[in-house]
């Protein structure tokens, strides 16, 4: 009795986009979201694991988690798959990771709280709380902050 092997057709993943154009299509996301209060960050030289952080707010947890799902949809245009979604059951505070730009997405009151503008911004002085959202962060996403 002979059986034909399979075979399993594999494909190498396509280069990811240039960060600019998928900076671009994450601010065009959240636009069209109507998300408010979007900050644009550049954490090159900051971080090692991304160049860009986009924070915006959004006016409910079902409006955050649009918000990150629309994002995520946009990417996928670009074939660009995100390494990880975090905080979408709570939808409080959504992370999407997309490697070369991460998006936190975040109800008023947790942004106001982290205040990850403070943090990332240069000449400012971090917040006191810096270690607990460096750790809630690293959480988030897996990575250490800094690496």
């Amino acid at each position: 009795m002979t059986s034909q092997a399979q075979v399993i057709k594999t494909q190498l993943p396509n280069p990811p986009p240039p960060t600019d154009l998928l900076l671009r299509t994450v601010l065009d996301a959240v636009e069209e979201l109507k998300a408010r209060d979007v900050v644009e960050i550049d954490v090159r030289g900051k971080r090692s694991v991304t160049d860009f952080m986009v924070v915006a707010s959004g006016t409910s947890t079902r409006h955050v988690k649009s918000i990150a799902d629309e994002v995520v949809k946009h990417a996928k245009r670009l074939d660009c798959m995100p390494l990880g979604v975090e905080g979408e059951r709570e939808a409080e505070w959504v992370l999407v990771d997309l490697g070369d730009v991460v998006v936190h997405v975040m109800l008023p009151r947790v942004r106001e709280f982290y205040a990850l503008e403070r943090l990332w911004t240069v000449g400012d002085q971090p917040p006191e709380h810096a270690d607990e959202l460096a750790d809630h962060e690293s959480a988030m996403t897996g990575r250490r902050v800094g690496e």
